[in-house]
């Protein structure tokens, strides 16, 4: 493990948070000047640089701001705590301009102390993560001419610090795209900070972009920084960005305007260099006009927009996805990879992919884990793929259960015209009053019949299985995945459809 560096020139504090942190088994490393840090930090093997560094405020020979400023110049992701005494509470509160993680109060209370300290090093590891996962994904995947126009729209933006507003449906890969526009750009050593404005409550969303003074809320117990000021000199992601609360956006608009806001409960104006990417599977547009977005704060994300195509735009990518997640979802759970037959591929791309991308790689992990054998037939494919492709001879599962993300394929639908035009009865021997089957229906009867003549003796739970698998897909196709709003359009109850989910492997 990296050791902490401490630096004070006081040898009582430095021998205190040694000892403390020895009994927490997280090693230390103690100099009593900023200029014994920057030498060793000239010299320090990889093993031996620092994972968090501790540093005095005030001490002979140098300022811990100066030291802040040109450690993070060397390591911009490593988390610098600052300590000070009272009387230096600004200086202190001054220093997180700088990108100081935190201070430290003096004299300060050693468990608290060492739990600071402890926040602060899985801090630094998330970011460590998170920056060689990004180091190790691979180049955005597609063939399809849909994909290589958002390939070169990358290209042209590359060494642009213009705002980008990306649409797309969920699951289409909108953030993948920001981090390749943050990799390609002049930002690329800087932070890549993404949030999702959707996921967090409204109450906690004002303190998780531009963070808080201590005080200001009842368990703001430190100051803390912000999204914002955690992106300095990057690029700050701001996905689904159409479901920020209105009285939000007029701040938002505020930072892009002139770079500065306040933390909440704070006085001062901090300024942040941050290059924004938005994202929305919203219409906005729309959104204006029903009075839900600032038309204002729109037409400052709109500098330029990028649209990432549904999966089912670019159906000749789904075999290079599939062949890829699969060879991704056996290292992550450390098996040997898996084969997919053509006739599984071909099932996969007559699949319209509600979900897009993230549900191709849910699915080749679901394979991963569930396929008997180590090559993929047809057979395999999870419930929802394999009873995508019509079943049921000449007729056709009906193209109303289709939601407004998915898309019959024109010649399914000029089949189930031709044989059924619209209106038309498909029982024989209609009598006067009785109500004409849909071609879903009869289809259904038809399937029904073929199961009661084979014999099957579980023909209910066959088809029910089935019926509310396309039931349960489209609503939540119709609502971009939202499943309270999914289970309000169809009369049943949020734990029904999330129950129902499970038991049908719709994860």
């Amino acid at each position: 493990m990296k050791p902490i560096w401490i630096v004070d020139d006081d040898q009582s504090i430095r021998f205190v948070l040694e000892k403390a942190l020895l009994r927490e088994n997280l090693p230390t490393r103690s100099f009593t000047s900023p200029g014994e840090v920057l030498a060793a930090l000239e010299t320090a093997a990889e093993a031996d640089a620092p994972q968090l560094l501790v540093s005095d405020i005030r001490m002979p020979g140098g300022s811990g701001l100066e030291l802040l400023e040109q450690v993070k110049r060397k390591l911009p992701g490593l988390p610098v705590i600052i300590m000070t005494a009272f009387s230096d509470l600004d200086s202190a509160v001054s220093a997180f301009q700088g990108g100081a993680f935190e201070y430290l109060a003096k004299p300060f209370d050693l468990t608290k102390a060492v739990e600071l300290i402890r926040r602060a090093v899985k801090e630094g590891q998330r970011e460590e993560v998170a920056e060689e996962h990004m180091a190790d994904a691979p180049e955005m995947l597609g063939q399809a001419p849909a994909m290589q126009d958002v390939f070169r729209a990358i290209g042209r933006l590359s060494q642009s610090m213009v705002t980008v507003m990306i649409t797309g449906e969920s699951g289409s890969g909108k953030e993948l795209v920001a981090r390749a526009l943050h990799k390609h750009s002049p930002r690329a050593n800087g932070p890549f900070v993404a949030i999702n404005t959707a996921a967090i409550p409204k109450d906690l969303l004002e303190s998780e972009l531009f963070g808080h003074e201590r005080g200001a809320f009842t368990g703001a117990q430190t100051l803390r920084r912000g999204r914002f000021e955690q992106a300095d000199g990057g690029t700050l992601f701001l996905d689904e960005i159409g479901d920020m609360p209105f009285d939000l956006q007029t701040r938002l608009l505020r930072v892009l305007s002139d770079g500065h806001f306040y933390r909440v409960g704070g006085h001062s104006a901090v300024k942040a260099n941050v290059r924004v990417i938005a994202a929305t599977h919203q219409d906005l547009e729309q959104r204006v006009k029903d009075g839900a977005f600032r038309e204002d704060l729109f037409h400052r994300l709109n500098v330029i927009r990028l649209r990432l195509p549904p999966l089912r735009e670019r159906r000749e990518d789904v075999f290079m996805l599939a062949r890829h997640f699969l060879q991704q979802s056996a290292r992550q759970l450390g098996v040997e990879p898996k084969r997919i037959s053509d006739a599984a591929l071909q099932q996969l791309s007559h699949f319209n992919f509600p979900g897009n991308v993230r549900q191709l790689e849910n699915i080749c992990h679901w394979l991963t884990v569930m396929a008997p054998a180590q090559v993929i037939e047809p057979k395999d494919l999870p419930p929802e793929v394999f009873d995508a492709t019509p079943q049921w001879g000449n007729a056709v599962v009906a193209a109303g259960t289709a939601g407004p993300a998915q898309t019959e394929q024109p010649a399914l639908v000029e089949r189930a015209s031709a044989l059924h035009p619209p209106g038309a009865s498909t029982r024989v021997g209609t009598e006067p009053g009785e109500q004409a089957l849909l071609p879903w229906e009869s289809g259904l009867e038809a399937e029904a019949l073929a199961l009661l003549t084979a014999g099957g003796g579980d023909v209910w739970d066959v088809l029910t299985r089935r019926f509310e698998s396309r039931l349960i897909q489209a609503a939540l196709a119709n609502t971009h995945g939202r499943r309270i709003e999914a289970a309000h359009k169809l009369g049943i109850g949020r734990n029904t459809i999330t129950r129902k989910i499970q038991e049908l492997n719709l994860e």
